[in-house]
């Protein structure tokens, strides 16, 4: 199988750790190599966070080259628009959450937040699909499994079977969310084949 390069974007806070070790570890339950990096120097202060996440028969390195993704999952519209220029052209799919966190530079008027984002990631991807990941969460039970949401939605997208994404998530979440976790992983699954 070729590898498959996955990036998931976002701001500190979003769980996007917990799903890119959700994601490496659905890849490993289903025998293949994976590698994973991650970057979320100022997340604690609202910064950005992107994991890398790579997986196929032999993966030598964790870093995905721009022009090679085949997905990004972005948990903020912004964070999406900061990593399209790695999709492949043409063929990169952008699940996105339907979230604008307006950045400290903004807010103090030194800077803009993008206009027409959902236009510019169209015009470099092949699919692009919206989705309220906190909806769904707040729907689930808890609004902080929007990331399990979002990563029902990608999992259309992917060659692991749903059992295999529910087995995995019931190790890596606390005891007492896992069902509301199972319950926004499959309607974010379901929202995402719509």
């Amino acid at each position: 199988m070729e590898t498959r390069n996955i990036i998931i974007s976002g701001v500190g806070g979003q769980g996007i750790i917990t799903a890119s070790e959700i994601l490496s570890e659905v890849a490993l339950f289903n025998g293949f190599d994976v590698k994973k990096s991650e970057v979320h120097g100022m997340s604690q202060r609202g910064g950005s966070v992107v994991s890398h996440v790579r997986f196929g028969e032999k993966v030598y390195s964790p870093l995905i080259e721009k022009g090679t993704c085949d997905v990004i999952l972005a948990f903020e519209k912004a964070e999406a628009l900061r990593w399209v220029h790695y999709l492949k052209p043409g063929e990169g799919i952008v699940i996105v959450n339907d979230l604008e966190i307006i950045p400290n530079m903004v807010s103090l008027g030194l800077d803009t937040y993008p206009e027409n984002i959902e236009d510019t990631l169209k015009r470099v991807a092949s699919k692009v699909f919206v989705m309220d990941g906190i909806e769904i969460a707040k729907e689930a039970g808890d609004p902080r499994t929007a990331n399990t949401a979002l990563l029902g939605a990608l999992s259309n997208y992917l060659p692991f079977s749903e059992e295999s994404w529910i087995e995995v998530i019931k190790r890596r979440v606390k005891p007492n969310t896992i069902e509301a976790n199972l319950k926004a992983f499959k309607m974010g699954r379901e929202r995402g084949r719509e």
